[in-house]
């Protein structure tokens, strides 16, 4: 069977290796000319993890993960310490450690283990065509590739998405989750938090927190509130930030100041999309931010784009009927979980970013000498309903 996957992100090329696993011709298209992920890094919890060990490649992301043993949250004005705890216990439970991993680092692994000569970047598709026999793509520049099946990875602005919907279905819009995020790559500095912690900073709706990744650097964060459109011009650097952040603990202040905006620093508007229920029609499908754009508010959207890598493996891999079959059961698959996965990302950001204050003060309070028992919870009840986990991923 001929695959096209149009996208070569997390999400798409993932599916790609799994595709390719099980036998089958694919190559991947994508309107990008350069690799350049948006975004510094990510969260693997055990979930995405545990699917990038089934494709083969647990010692390289191993490799690529930071050492996060221990969460922390500080009061981000005074820097006084609120909780402190060990993610001993999301091992334990789950059966895999969780990574911070470097998005570049773990897209050029994922571009390598597919096939870069068979990624073709620079290649907008701008029309699907399904004659029931096979689907024919056609790109901007008007020449045309044909296969058995078609997965659109095309992520938040998905053409494929628009496609697979019912014929007088309403539009599919993204919304605005109230805040801007600011990431990128520092190197560890303990003046900023524990090297093996996931230190966040909190107060006044916003927050600065970093992570370790593999290369004695810290993946950091910034979240803050404002309304959509605010302008920006990256020769402004960190000045938003300082902004934003002034009269911050020292620990907040280091990090602004080891920022290097030309080297690592990206601004990013968060928006999400409201759960919707079609994912496939006739042998096209979709994965990734096309089906379930998440806010990054639980940590779980890449993780959630390898889930739908697995799903779509494991259902080639053990149906035969056809594939629009095979695809509809991907889709019932992934349809309920993702979709719950978007919703409670959305309502960790409220309860976060100030949109009623009187519960973010509330979880602020909660935070305050917690033994980490209820934010682990949290984190483990995201992973326990991973398709990966097979019924045991929780002990």
């Amino acid at each position: 069977m001929k695959v096209i996957i149009i996208g070569a992100g997390i999400g798409g090329t993932s599916a790609g290796i799994a595709l390719r696993r099980l036998g089958h011709d694919v190559v991947i298209y994508d309107r990008m000319r350069e690799n350049k992920p948006v975004g510094a890094a990510l969260s693997l919890w055990s979930n995405g993890v545990k699917v990038l060990n089934w494709l083969g490649l647990r010692a390289e992301v191993a490799a690529l993960g930071g050492d996060m043993a221990t969460m922390a949250y500080r009061d981000g004005i005074t820097g006084e310490v609120l909780c402190d705890f060990s993610l001993d216990p999301v091992t334990a439970q789950t059966g895999q450690k969780p990574y911070p991993v470097a998005r570049a680092d773990l897209q050029a692994l994922l571009m390598r283990t597919f096939g870069e000569d068979d990624i073709h970047l620079g290649r907008q598709v701008v029309a699907i065509a399904d004659d029931g026999a096979s689907v024919t793509v056609t790109f901007a520049d008007g020449e045309t590739d044909t296969a058995d099946m078609v997965i659109g990875a095309d992520g938040a602005r998905s053409l494929t998405r628009a496609y697979v919907q019912p014929e007088g279905a309403p539009e599919i819009v993204r919304e605005y989750s109230g805040y801007t995020n600011f990431n990128g790559l520092v190197p560890v500095n303990p003046a900023i938090g524990a090297a093996d912690a996931w230190t966040t900073y909190v107060g006044d709706g916003k927050r600065a927190a970093v992570m370790p990744v593999a290369g004695d650097r810290f993946y950091f964060w910034f979240d803050v509130p404002q309304p959509d459109g605010v302008p920006y011009d990256p020769t402004e650097g960190t000045a938003p930030l300082q902004e934003a952040f002034a009269g911050w603990a020292p620990g907040v202040q280091a990090l602004i100041g080891a920022i290097d905006p030309a080297a690592s620093l990206n601004r990013v508007e968060i928006w999400d999309i409201t759960p919707f229920s079609t994912w496939a029609k006739g042998r096209v499908a979709i994965l990734g931010d096309a089906a379930h754009n998440t806010a990054p508010d639980i940590g779980q959207g890449a993780c959630s784009a390898l889930e739908d890598a697995f799903a779509l493996g494991i259902a080639f891999a053990t149906n035969t009927v056809g594939i629009e079959d095979t695809l509809r059961r991907y889709e019932a698959i992934r349809v309920e979980r993702a979709g719950e996965l978007v919703l409670r990302a959305r309502k960790r950001g409220e309860e976060t970013h100030a949109y009623d204050k009187a519960v973010t003060d509330a979880w602020y309070e909660s935070l305050r000498g917690a033994d980490g028992v209820g934010i682990i919870r949290g984190i483990v009840g995201n992973i326990e309903g991973s398709p990966v986990n097979l019924g045991a991923g929780v002990l």
